[in-house]
């Protein structure tokens, strides 16, 4: 009888060490991470459950406290980043919307009509031209347009043509606009840059900004020279 006392007691202490080690993997297995709420709850039972005699250290219970406020805090933060910055880029998309119709200076040598079928650009000079010619010449190499403008001082020079080729046809673009210049030292390199029609808006697969489509292609707010 006692042995059998005995063997029956070992048996069920082993099963309470088997069921205790279950526990343990089972609790190990779980999340290593808590949320704000799960923190509150877990505060609550340890100084609901604490050592009278031996508090709960008031120190280490302010640095948790305060470590949790600094997460929610950055989380909030985060979230409210996200909000600010899709209201900012809406804004930006509709900002760049009533943009649609008007022309846009871009710098490009190549020149495409405008709503009245007309082209038009700058020429910039670096330093001062005593003589300088601007042509626009057609796909095939054909000179559609050519202009003597003589000297010029250094800076922008504006070019204009209605597109009426000399045989009263309209021309067709897109053109390219080649300039001449010399100075006093020799040829000059200039810069060109060409007026072109906002057709549209669109935002990208990021939507971070805004993009204009033109009759030039699509280009970037910023690189809009100047908006007439």
């Amino acid at each position: 009888m006692t042995v059998t006392s005995t063997t029956a007691s070992s048996s069920y202490l082993d099963s309470l060490r088997t069921n205790s080690t279950t526990a343990t993997a089972a609790t190990t297995a779980g999340s290593s991470t808590i949320d704000q709420a799960g923190f509150l709850k877990l505060l609550t039972a340890q100084m609901t459950n604490q050592d009278p005699t031996a508090p709960m250290d008031s120190n280490t219970m302010v640095q948790q406290l305060s470590e949790m406020s600094t997460v929610s805090g950055i989380t909030e933060m985060n979230s409210s980043m996200k909000s600010l910055v899709s209201e900012l880029t809406s804004n930006r998309i509709g900002d760049a919307a009533s943009w649609i119709g008007k022309a846009a200076l871009l710098s490009s040598s190549t020149a495409q009509p405008l709503t009245n079928g007309g082209y038009a650009g700058e020429i910039t000079l670096p330093s001062d031209a005593t003589s300088m010619n601007v042509s626009l010449v057609d796909s095939s190499g054909k000179s559609v347009y050519s202009e003597t403008l003589g000297s010029q001082k250094a800076g922008t020079v504006d070019f204009a043509w209605d597109g009426t080729e000399a045989d009263g046809t309209t021309a067709t673009g897109p053109l390219s606009v080649v300039v001449s210049a010399a100075g006093a030292s020799g040829a000059i390199a200039p810069t060109v840059s060409t007026w072109s029609t906002i057709t549209g808006v669109q935002s990208p697969a990021g939507g971070s900004s805004a993009e204009l489509t033109t009759t030039l292609g699509t280009v970037a707010p910023t690189d809009v020279l100047s908006l007439s």
